[in-house]
Parts: C-alpha cells; sequence; structure tokens
C-alpha cells in the first residue's frame, strides 16, 4: 500500500462538475461531419488549443477535481482518445459519458441532467465546453458567491451573466447567420437576485413588454432591467435541484426552459414543495421596454420601479440610492442568484456561433509575441522568404513557401501553403491545402479544406474536407459538401443550412 497517495477518510468532493459537450449546431460547417468523421465542437481548436483545454483548465485552477463529461455517443471515440492522449495533460479525472442524440434532435441541459442524476452525488457547476472565461473571472469566484448565497439565502443556482459583444461592421456576412440578440433579465442588486428572464415565446409574444409578475412587484420594488447581458451557461447548483427537475419532466432547456421557471418560482407565495409544485401566481404587470425606457432613470409601473443598465452604470452612487427593504433583504428559499460580471482582460465569449468562433481567435492573436515555431524542425518548414506577421499564429509541421504573405491570421497544425499566396484575418484548421496564387481575406477554413491555385475567397467559411477549384471567386458563403459520394465540384457550393443553436448543449 502507498500511504502517501491513500487520501483521509474525511476528505469529501465539494463540487462536481458536469461538462456538457454537443453537437455545435451554430458552428456549422465546421462541425459537420468529415466523411464518416464526427468534427466534434469540444475539439475545434482556438489559437490551436482545443476548446475543451481551455475549459478543463479552468475547472482545474478552481480546485475542481472531478468531472461528468457528457457528449453524444458518436462523439465517444474521439473524447476519449483526446483525453488519453498526449495533447491533454489535465489531471482532473473525468468520467466520460454518452448520451443517444442526433445533430437534428440535440438533447437539452434539463434532459441530460435528469438522465445521469444517479452519478451527481454533491452540489455541482454546469458548464458549457466552448466558454472561455476571461483570465479576471476565475470559477473560484463563483464558487465562493454561491458558498455565502447558499449559507445565507439557500440558493438554489448561481448564475453568471457576461456584457454582449456587439459584432463589427462588415465582419459578419448574412450568409453566416444573425448574431443572437441578448434576452431582458430583471434583477435585484440589493440581494444579488434574478428575478425574470425571458424565453424565446416571451419575446415572439410581447415584442417591446415585459410581463412582471406582481408577486416580484410586491417583493423586490426596486429592480434592474438591461438587454444587454447575455448568459455564460455556467450554472452552480445545489445537489437538491435534481428532485425538482425530475418532476419537471416538459422543461429540456436549462436556461430557456428551467431558469425563468425557476425565477417565477421566487416571487411566489409559497416556496416550492417537495413534489416540486409552486401555488398560484398573483396577478400580472406590464413593463414597457420601448425606446423611452432608454432615456429615463427608472419607470413607474404600480409599485415597481425598473431602471436600466446604461442608466444604472451612469448613476455614481446607486447602491446608496436604492432603498434596503426588509422584505428584499430576506429573499425566500430557492433562490437564483446572479453574477454580472464586466471583464477589464478581454472578451468573454460562448464560442458557439461562427462569428465568436472568429472573434476569440482574432483575440488571441493580439496577445501572441511569436509567429514562427521556435524548434528548428518546424521552422525550417517556413520559407525564409515568406512575409508573416507577429500577429500570426502557425501550428506544428505546417508548411508555408516563399513570397506568400500572412497577417493576422490563425493557421493550423499539418497544413501546407503555397507560393504568393495571400492569407489575412483568416483562421485556417488543420490539415488545410491552399495552393499558389489563392487570396484568402476573413475566411475560417475546416481541417483538410483545399484552395485550388488562383482561387479568391472572401469571407467564406467552409465544412471539413471541402476543395475549392481553381480560380475560382466566392464572396461571404458557405461551403458544404452535401452528399460526400458525389464530385464536390458539381454540388451547389453555396449550400448549406443554418440550425438554431440552443442553449444545449451547450
Amino acid at each position: 500500500m502507498d500511504i502517501d497517495n491513500v487520501e483521509p477518510a474525511s476528505t469529501k468532493r465539494e463540487f462536481l462538475a458536469v461538462l456538457v459537450a454537443g453537437f455545435g449546431n451554430g458552428l456549422l460547417p465546421l462541425t459537420s461531419d468529415h466523411g464518416d468523421d464526427p468534427c466534434p465542437k469540444a475539439l475545434l481548436p482556438v489559437a490551436n488549443k482545443p476548446l475543451i483545454e481551455y475549459v478543463l483548465s479552468w475547472l482545474e485552477q478552481s480546485g475542481i477535481t472531478d468531472v461528468l463529461l457528457i457528449c453524444p455517443a458518436i462523439h465517444h471515440p474521439a473524447l476519449y482518445h483526446h483525453i488519453h492522449s498526449d495533447v491533454s495533460s489535465s489531471p482532473l479525472r473525468i468520467d466520460l459519458q454518452t448520451y443517444e442524440e442526433t445533430q437534428e434532435s440535440p438533447a437539452g441541459t434539463c434532459e441530460l441532467l435528469r438522465h445521469f442524476a444517479n452519478r451527481i452525488t454533491e452540489d455541482f457547476v454546469v458548464v458549457p465546453c466552448d466558454f472561455i472565461a476571461p483570465p479576471d473571472l476565475p470559477l473560484s469566484e463563483l464558487l465562493n458567491k454561491f458558498r455565502v448565497e447558499c449559507t445565507l439565502n439557500d440558493t438554489l443556482v448561481t448564475t453568471c451573466w457576461l456584457p454582449a459583444h456587439t459584432p463589427e461592421k462588415n465582419i459578419l456576412s448574412d450568409e453566416w447567420g444573425p448574431s443572437p440578440s441578448p434576452p431582458p433579465i430583471v434583477w435585484d442588486k440589493a440581494t444579488s437576485t434574478l428575478l425574470h428572464v425571458d424565453t424565446p415565446d416571451d419575446l415572439d409574444r410581447n415584442g417591446e413588454e415585459l410581463e412582471l409578475n406582481m408577486g416580484l412587484v410586491s417583493r423586490f420594488p426596486r429592480t434592474k432591467l438591461s438587454s444587454s447581458f447575455i448568459d455564460s451557461h455556467v450554472y452552480i447548483c445545489q445537489k437538491k435541484l435534481l428532485p425538482i427537475l425530475q418532476q419537471q419532466k416538459k422543461l429540456e432547456s436549462f436556461r430557456e426552459d428551467f431558469l425563468p421557471w425557476l425565477c417565477k418560482n421566487q416571487y411566489k407565495q409559497t416556496d416550492l414543495n417537495g413534489d416540486g409544485k409552486a401555488n398560484e401566481t398573483l396577478p400580472h404587470t406590464i413593463v414597457s421596454q420601448s425606446p423611452a425606457l432608454e432615456h429615463s432613470t427608472s419607470i413607474q409601473t404600480t409599485s415597481i420601479s425598473v431602471a436600466t443598465e446604461d442608466q444604472i452604470l451612469a448613476t455614481k452612487d446607486e447602491d446608496n440610492a436604492e432603498p434596503a427593504t426588509d422584505i428584499a433583504a430576506s429573499p425566500k428559499p430557492n433562490k437564483v442568484s446572479i453574477v454580472t460580471h464586466r471583464s477589464d482582460a478581454g472578451q468573454a465569449l460562448r464560442i458557439n456561433t461562427i462569428y465568436n468562433f472568429l472573434e476569440v481567435n482574432r483575440h488571441f492573436l493580439t496577445s501572441v509575441s511569436y509567429a514562427l515555431p521556435t524548434d528548428p524542425k518546424n521552422r525550417s518548414l517556413i520559407d525564409q522568404k515568406a512575409a508573416i506577421s507577429v500577429d500570426t499564429i502557425i501550428g506544428e509541421s505546417t508548411q508555408v513557401s516563399e513570397k506568400t504573405n500572412i497577417k493576422k491570421s490563425v493557421i493550423g497544425k499539418h497544413c501546407v501553403i503555397g507560393k504568393f499566396v495571400k492569407i489575412s484575418g483568416c483562421v485556417l484548421l488543420d490539415h488545410c491545402m491552399v495552393e499558389d496564387g489563392a487570396k484568402l481575406d476573413g475566411c475560417i477554413l475546416g481541417k483538410s479544406t483545399k484552395v485550388g491555385a488562383k482561387a479568391e475567397l472572401v469571407r467564406c467559411i467552409s465544412a471539413a474536407g471541402f476543395e475549392v477549384s481553381s480560380g475560382d471567386i466566392l464572396k461571404g458563403e458557405k461551403l458544404v459538401i452535401s452528399d460526400w459520394t458525389a464530385d464536390p465540384k458539381s454540388e451547389d457550393e453555396s449550400g448549406g443550412e443554418t440550425t438554431d443553436d440552443s442553449d444545449d448543449s451547450e
């Protein structure tokens, strides 16, 4: 027996990380299958490092030691190989579990938590595989917030919301799909209580109005309203949330279904019962989200005062300006707490859209201090007459030929770049080939993409294995192979479809 490695009997695991690695429908066609081989979202590289490695590192730094990693069954071989390879150096204990789902019908996070509830024996943290936290947002900060809230208010869930990022003009192509709009949220700053989140149905039904329960009005007379925050989809939960989920089997999406439902139950006349049910709600009041709201410091609707986030930030001494009430100071059990984090160390994004994938790669380029591989073997593959800017990352075993110009780009591993090629503001995944004289501007190429000689691509995105014919000129297109048995040249290269990216999985 190795006495040094025996854990004390009193040691108890405090948190389990539930890491959800879904299909990544919002990243199509990058996550489209490469023939018979899937392209898991969790393994998409950002700055030539798989997405999942950023998340595992974030978990490890918080002191968490155990991870329940849930993925579609078709992704199991690729993720298993990655976890047990030299590429992943994480010391975390990872329990890889699969769930039968399809890309057309992905499972919701609530469904996954119900299915794997027997493996969750303590409080847990739900984390999406596509979230890259900024350096000034350690997970330990959120865990500490949850610990305090649980002690004081029996908080059921702690959520983290981040400022929405506005895409730059002329960056997005219409064919890439629209950037999702942040949902309106209402919260009470004095108690850090999330009170209301619009569901997709609410947005479709209400348009420019919020329908708030009168229980919220009486319990929290001064609240804040904002449509400028996005959900990180990081949820720190008490274990007792699982029985509630088991009772609410109709709720599938944690963000779109379960979280709004929990918020409403905070200000019902009684707490959630043991069967996960609550009493009837009180009447509702309507709060306008019209443009007039943006130009006023507050809106008085019956007994509620709602201030916009812009006005809140402009208030120098807002904490002293908000009167604390006995009711607001003592929120009911089953509270949903909120952390709103504004980062000074870089934009925090979920990599769940094509634009976010490009933006995060571009962000990492601003912090690199080198352009070329440092080891002699890989460095020798890059011709001395190639012009490569310092804000570029070149992967290992990548060959770059003479008179080629590359700037502000991420070039993956094992790529072959020909002569007289111009690449600007692009992301090329592993094993891409760009032949002589080709020009790429603002493109994202899936792994093993081939671009023929003298082809010109502007703001295009390609599926893995796509081949662009020599001399082709394409702009703002998704390049998808719809039938792997057909000749790619005979396909409609501008085809492809954009699939809705729900919260899950995440």
